[in-house]
């Protein structure tokens, strides 16, 4: 295999698999719509990519079916022309996760999986490892680390791989993992698994998955109950000392949080350990990952360290600008009770902070779903803005719209406008201190024009 081309090259996960077969020697390149921060970092380590949809130049092009692996992310519509060539032509097409789960064929993979929690865990998690000398990963991040401006990580030497487990399109069931994570399974995906029960049963296939003699590490209190495979043992995590790993002890002030983690079984109580990334729900994200690299041979001194050098993943949480006059936080929150905890956790660290939340939905069959527990969470704040849904892979459905959240907000001040409407409107309100993007759509374009204006005031 010669070559390697990516159709939807400029997701996370793709991106991560363009820098691997890159790494493994292939000629890697790729199709896009358009231009993102992914797209760019590929683009620097000299792959090549388009953003042009048109199959005609495949015609004259050196891949052949003999030579070629295709891989597309499950956002590409069927009747992509390229995809629709390159399939009729009896090239290899494998699914992103497809092609996932073939490289996981040849580690030991630890997969980390929940409706939220798993790509912060998962970079937490491979964080840890990498800095470990004498473990190490190669780890796939469903999002960019801040300290190194990666969704990749490579090592030569370990027979570990971390990856994220994605539920969406059943994704993680391509999967066969040897340790696995589940973080939580709030309803999500509907459109996917018909009902709460089917979401359900998906979790339960997935963990019924990992290999025999494996570890399932769950949260404590979830309401699955797989059939594992025989000598896999289950653990859990959370806050209580019922679980088999949990925090307690936590302080917060001045900026930071600390808590104690307990892993009994082994007598470990590591004590006032301080999240690098202050944000109550790493509480839980961090007690899964220590005990996950505890398990696979990190030292109690280099799992410390590791949590306390860890800066986070690009837009989960991430502090953009911080000024005198002004705070911007940007966050990836797109499921109600990940916007949740994103608003308490605002408003529990700045305290009495007037707080505006910029809301861009993702997907109309989420918002159909959720917009009255969407509106529950941003009433908590004093000013919201709600963008329009961002479609993904979705076409518009009757009577969905963002003024389905709009009219069920309580906060004292809320507008309803679209993406460009927004820097206009942002000129002609008083601003509050602190200033929170959040969803998971192309609202990241946004954080940046924010941010210089804020800067100007």
């Amino acid at each position: 295999m010669n070559y390697v081309y990516l159709i939807g090259i400029g997701g996370a996960g793709m991106s991560a698999l363009a820098r691997y077969y890159h790494l493994k020697g292939c000629n890697v390149s790729g199709y896009d719509r358009s231009h993102n921060m992914y797209t760019d970092e590929l683009e620097q380590l000299g792959i090549a990519i388009h953003y042009n949809s048109d199959a005609a130049w495949l015609e004259t092009a050196p891949m052949t079916p003999d030579n070629t692996l295709v891989i597309y992310t499950p956002a590409i519509p069927h009747d992509h022309p390229e995809l629709c060539y390159l399939r009729s032509h009896h090239f290899r097409v494998l699914k992103r996760a497809e092609a996932l789960g073939v490289i996981a064929e040849n580690y030991r993979t630890l997969a980390v999986a929940g409706s939220h929690g798993k790509t912060t865990t998962t970079n937490m998690l491979s964080h840890i490892l990498d800095g470990a000398q004498e473990v190490g990963c190669t780890a796939f991040i469903g999002g960019l680390a801040v300290d190194t401006g990666s969704n990749f990580i490579y090592s030569d030497h370990s027979d570990l791989l971390v990856v994220e487990a994605d539920e969406y399109d059943r994704s993680f069931l391509h999967l066969n993992p040897y340790m696995a994570v589940v973080t939580s399974t709030d309803a999500d995906h509907l459109d996917i698994y018909g009902d709460y029960a089917g979401y359900l049963a998906g979790f339960e296939q997935f963990c019924s998955q990992i290999e025999p003699e494996g570890t399932l590490l769950m949260k404590e209190g979830l309401p699955i109950k797989p059939h594992l495979a025989e000598g896999v043992r289950t653990l859990t995590y959370g806050h209580a000392p019922t679980a088999d790993a949990y925090y307690d002890h936590v302080t917060v002030g001045d900026g930071t949080i600390r808590f104690d983690w307990h892993y009994p079984e082994a007598g470990l109580h590591l004590e006032q350990v301080r999240l690098g990334v202050p944000v109550r729900t790493n509480l839980e994200n961090a007690t899964a990952a220590m005990t996950i690299a505890y398990l696979n041979g990190v030292a109690p001194d280099d799992i410390v360290r590791g949590v306390e050098s860890f800066r986070g993943t690009k837009r989960r949480f991430e502090l953009v600008l911080q000024t005198d006059r002004h705070l911007l936080i940007d966050d990836y929150a797109h499921h109600p009770v990940e916007l949740d905890s994103s608003i308490r956790s605002i408003k529990e660290i700045y305290g009495s902070e007037d707080v505006l939340a910029i809301f861009q939905p993702h997907l109309y069959s989420r918002t159909a779903d959720f917009y009255k527990e969407f509106a529950q969470s941003l009433s908590h704040v004093d000013q919201v803005i709600v963008l329009d849904i961002y479609p993904a892979r979705e076409e518009p459905m009757p009577g969905v719209t963002s003024e389905l959240i709009y009219k069920e907000l309580t906060a004292p001040h809320r507008w309803l406008c679209t993406k460009e409407e927004l820097l206009p409107l942002l000129r002609q309100i008083e601003l509050p201190r602190v200033v929170v993007t959040v969803g998971a759509g192309d609202i990241d374009k946004l954080v940046l024009p924010i941010r210089d204006y804020l800067a100007t005031l």
